[in-house]
């Protein structure tokens, strides 16, 4: 490549992070004003987190268009070209992540606010494990960071664990008080929907990680480095 196309591929990236970096902003957004919906059972605050997800949804459409006519114009190779379609991919994922952040909306409405069960105020810490999750990993690809990326993988486990532990509080409040069964359930399927967020930002790690050093994450654990 002479000067002149490299200096204009570094630009056409950089365009794809400012995308993608606008996505992350506004899914860890959606996260934080859905969990906000449901501890204050703001009905307004839950429409509008239902209503943002259409901008999402159109900037994935435009990192899908610049990528593809990166490697048409371009002809990438290696790094450079692992870097635009890890971007695609990631732009899907960001996407399905603000996707589980609008489901978490809707069920507020479902959920009663008068009667409202102690366990509700257990899953915004979890929400914000989620989001920062999310907050990492792009980052780790803003800045190229392998060793960022294996951390948020390896952040996954806890989450997990808070997940497991919220499950068996939930059920066992629903077996204790029955007539909690109907708010329980909406309540572990929003559990469920944040775990599904933290899975999400691990694939964006192993993304991340690939577009930056050709190897998977799975390869560094089988080599040693392994999860506790």
């Amino acid at each position: 490549m002479n000067e002149h196309t490299v200096k204009a591929f570094d630009s056409d990236i950089g365009q794809l992070r400012g995308l993608i970096s606008e996505m992350g902003g506004l899914a860890e957004d959606a996260i934080a004003k859905a969990m906000q919906a449901l501890t204050r059972s703001d009905l307004a605050l839950a429409a509008a987190v239902r209503e943002n997800d259409r901008r999402i949804d159109e900037l994935e459409a435009e990192v899908e268009r610049q990528a593809v006519r990166i490697i048409a114009l371009r002809a990438p190779l290696a790094v450079d070209l692992r870097e635009v379609v890890a971007a695609m991919k990631i732009a899907s994922v960001v996407e399905r992540i603000a996707d589980y952040a609008k489901n978490i909306a809707k069920r507020v409405p479902l959920i009663e606010s008068e009667h409202r069960i102690e366990p509700v105020s257990i899953l915004p810490a979890m929400g914000r494990m989620a989001a920062e999750m999310v907050r990492s990993a792009l980052d780790a690809f803003a800045a190229r960071d392998a060793a960022e990326a294996a951390r948020v993988w390896d952040s996954d486990a806890p989450l997990d664990d808070f997940y497991d532990s919220i499950f068996r509080t939930l059920v066992t409040f629903m077996v204790e008080n029955p007539t909690t069964i109907s708010q329980v359930a909406h309540l572990l399927f929003i559990a469920k929907n944040l775990e599904r967020i933290g899975d999400h930002a691990t694939n964006v790690a192993e993304m991340v990680y690939f577009a930056a050093t050709g190897e998977h994450l799975a390869d560094r654990e089988r080599g040693g480095l392994e999860r506790e």
